[in-house]
């Protein structure tokens, strides 16, 4: 229909200037020789008549020129930036833009449409550029600590103790680069897909006993009190997946939550959706930090004492939204973090 639009106004444009080169030289045919009459050039209306076409046709060609030239400036001057612009967009430069006042119809949204695509464009380039940044940054970190104590390792003055104590760190850098590479594959597979595979029907409340008794070394280790409140909930969808899902919200909780310090989780139905709630005692996360939680690489704590890679949350979010559900994130001094997620249920 749009397209049915556009060639309507298209011929209606094209009879309107056919029309007005007509009319303006059939006026102006009369004129001229009702003047060349009264000044004697044309000695009566006789020869008026026989000169009439030829008279229409100069005036017509004349009159045809001066409008074609005026609306060539209006319609292909705007095409010419157009194409100068396209040439420095093809050179990699997305910050090219068009001034689109003056134009109208399909050549004004024709601007538009080229201004909205190289604002696209130069926003993926600058995510693209961050991301090689950082990515290269937190790639580097482990290797010159892996580096630095593997020399160490080497030194002849070092005791049985301190080698010890570097082949473990040796050891805890390598294991983090290995998650990062993985988290980075699992990340860039997912972005490529729409739809959960693998699908099977399983307890999600049981999963989640099991993600909890995983951990049950390091929350022992900080003395931590654990809530659990889980309703038995079938759920179809990916395990493997959703385990993921859990085991990362889960190490955060004991991660930063202070010693002798409270984690709820909770599992239970609500109408048509099933509610998980992860929660914890942490110290309470400023706004800018949450609203950019769940982005690639982000960390709220720039000193990475924390030893993260800013992935885990972004994978989190990006299964949750492949399951069709949602993850919201409360922060307070008074309750600590909260994670929300919400999945779809299935029958």
């Amino acid at each position: 229909m749009k397209g049915i639009h556009q060639s309507k106004t298209f011929i209606g444009a094209a009879i309107f200037f056919v029309m007005s080169i007509m009319l303006t030289s059939s006026f102006l045919t009369f004129l001229l020789l009702y003047v060349f009459y009264t000044l004697n050039i044309v000695p009566d209306l006789k020869h008026a008549t026989m000169a009439m076409p030829f008279f229409a046709l100069v005036v017509s060609v004349a009159i045809g020129f001066i409008l074609s030239a005026i609306f060539s400036r209006t319609i292909f001057r705007p095409l010419q930036h157009l194409i100068k612009a396209t040439r420095i967009v093809a050179k990699g430069d997305f910050t090219a833009k068009i001034d689109g006042s003056g134009t109208a119809g399909e050549v004004r949204e024709l601007i538009e449409s080229f201004n909205a695509m190289t604002k696209e464009l130069s926003g993926i380039e600058l995510f693209r550029n961050d991301f090689i940044n950082t990515f290269s940054h937190e790639f580097k970190t482990p290797i010159v600590s892996i580096r630095g104590f593997a020399k160490q390792l080497k030194a002849p003055s070092a005791t049985e103790e301190e080698r010890n104590e570097y082949a473990d760190i040796i050891i805890s850098e390598a294991e983090r680069l290995a998650k990062m590479s993985s988290n980075i594959l699992l990340l860039s597979k997912l972005e490529n897909q729409q739809i959960i595979t693998d699908r099977v029907l399983y307890s999600l409340d049981e999963q989640l006993r099991s993600d909890i008794l995983l951990l049950q070394k390091q929350w022992e280790e900080k003395n931590l009190v654990l809530s659990v409140d889980l309703e038995n909930t079938e759920y179809c969808g990916n395990p493997e997946l959703l385990s993921h899902v859990w085991r990362n919200l889960l190490e955060n909780a004991v991660k930063f939550c202070p010693e002798h310090g409270n984690i709820s989780v909770k599992c239970y139905r609500k109408e048509d959706m099933i509610h998980v709630i992860i929660e914890n005692d942490c110290e309470a996360l400023r706004q800018d930090t949450l609203n950019h939680i769940f982005d690639k690489f982000y960390q709220g704590d720039a000193s990475h004492a924390s030893e993260g890679n800013g992935l885990g949350l972004s994978l989190v979010k990006r299964i949750i939204q492949l399951c069709g559900g949602y993850i919201t994130v409360v922060s307070d001094s008074k309750d600590g973090i909260s994670f929300d997620i919400e999945l779809p249920c299935t029958e």
